[in-house]
């Protein structure tokens, strides 16, 4: 005599909540890590704050990669939370698929501007 306990529910979905959780808090650790530093660096400065010395706070190569750093938390960062957004309240396959690619092309997008805008300082 088999003894069933419990629902029998089919489970589906992609099951990534643990590992998005936990992506959302090192991203958001590593982008509040960084805006310590910025403001750090930022009250640490004599005089008024100009290009030069805006620039001058990311001339360090450190800082270059740090930054480069956080773009990509950051881009991945909003890229699960956007998706996640698709995935929980968009039911068409289709259009859950169409968002999501338009989502990436422009998180690429964004990417690509603040790299050249962190490497043209």
């Amino acid at each position: 005599m088999a003894v069933n306990f419990g629902s029998k529910r089919l489970v589906v979905g992609a099951h990534y909540g643990l590992r998005d959780w936990l992506s959302q808090r090192v991203t958001a650790g590593l982008m509040a890590l960084f805006t310590v530093v910025l403001l750090a660096q930022l009250l640490l400065r004599k005089g008024p704050l100009g290009y030069d010395q805006w620039a001058g706070i990311f001339a360090a190569q450190w800082m270059k990669v740090f930054t480069f750093v956080i773009i990509v938390a950051l881009l991945y960062h909003v890229w699960v939370g956007v998706r996640d957004i698709w995935m929980d309240y968009v039911k068409s396959a289709a259009v859950r698929l169409c968002l999501q690619i338009a989502t990436l092309v422009w998180l690429v997008g964004c990417a690509g501007w603040a790299i050249q805008v962190l490497w043209r300082l």
